[in-house]
């Protein structure tokens, strides 16, 4: 399933990146502040910026419709570039933290991003919208709910605030430490890793709360496929897998993946298809094909230098790439069946 396709370097540990929207170009952001920009078909480098946030990239947001994206670093800022040339387009100054989340709105329209315990909405233009005030911890996540509603993550609670004014719309609160989001297609389910080792969900309609428990360790990689039929979830060495199917998952047993060695780190389902990509801690990337019961198997693997950071489909899914902490970015063709 995955096919030699090309492999390049980075100056430092691989942190995140992504593909623009037509898959020109795969964009690297590294742990030493430099970004980089890859051909997608060939790997040959397109463009090189180095040392750009003090400190090091903490995160990267690609436009979903133009070839630009967004980068956050330790140094407080906000950079938007053109994927094209590496220019940057917007600098915007947060302040005196590091901003670890940025993601665009699925119509582009707004750039939220965290810094400690407050989020931050922007205009495409980087014009300041709202700022949060404090939440009881710091942000340990964030997730777009449509284009005109924020998800936010943290100690306790789950809060989701209007795009455009930063009114809190709902609040969903559980005594523990959540350290990872993830919300089904639809809006409705919101699922957490959790500091106890467990995945906590709600139902946004009911406000029906359930756990899942019983992970090694704590659930930091989360994904759900784009019909919101299946929840994939890290914790350990394997994959585990429940579905929303029916009155599902509870009650039910998940599907169990069992390839990786060491803790699974990253997952990312392709689009339009039951497919799942899953990176490890050994430097292990598996893709695996699931049912709607959430049952699965291994369909193609391969290795790279260092632990995996992050996956990234291409949007037409006919291709994979990964991040690795060596400072490698490395992309498979990927065969359609």
């Amino acid at each position: 399933m995955l096919r030699r396709g090309w492999a390049a370097e980075v100056g430092d540990y691989a942190i995140a990146g992504g593909w623009t929207p037509r898959g020109e170009a795969l964009v690297v952001g590294d742990a030493a502040g430099g970004v980089y920009a890859f051909d997608g078909t060939s790997g040959a480098t397109i463009w090189t910026q180095r040392e750009v946030h003090d400190g090091g990239v903490l995160a990267v947001a690609m436009h979903p419709h133009r070839p630009e994206f967004a980068t956050a670093g330790q140094d407080g800022r906000v950079l938007v570039w053109s994927a094209t040339d590496g220019q940057v387009r917007v600098d915007i100054d947060i302040g005196n933290g590091w901003v670890e989340h940025v993601a665009w709105s699925p119509d582009g329209t707004w750039l939220a991003a965290s810094c400690s315990r407050k989020v931050y909405m922007h205009g495409a233009d980087g014009e300041k919208v709202w700022r949060s005030d404090d939440h009881p911890s710091t942000v340990s996540a964030i997730a777009w709910s449509g284009s005109e509603e924020l998800a936010t993550a943290c100690y306790g609670r789950v809060t989701f605030f209007d795009a455009s004014t930063g009114e809190r719309r709902q609040q969903l609160e559980w005594m523990g430490s959540l350290v990872s989001l993830v919300l089904s297609p639809d809006g409705d389910i919101v699922a957490c890793g959790s500091q106890d080792n467990s995945v906590h969900f709600w139902r946004r309609s009911t406000e029906q709360d359930s756990m899942m428990s019983g992970y090694p360790a704590k659930p930091s990689a989360l994904a759900f496929d784009d019909t919101g039929t299946l929840l994939a979830t890290g914790g350990g060495e394997d994959v585990t897998v429940w579905s929303f199917q029916g009155s599902g998952p509870e009650g039910t047993r998940p599907g169990v993946l069992d390839l990786h060695v060491q803790p699974v780190t990253t997952l990312a389902f392709a689009s339009g298809v039951m497919r799942l990509a899953s990176g490890a801690r050994d430097g292990t990337v598996a893709v695996w094909s699931l049912e709607k019961d959430a049952k699965g198997r291994p369909i193609g693997a391969a290795v790279v230098a260092g632990a995996v950071s992050d996956l990234y489909w291409r949007p037409d899914g006919r291709a994979l790439a990964a991040l690795d902490a060596q400072g490698g970015a490395t992309a498979w063709r990927v065969s359609k069946w």
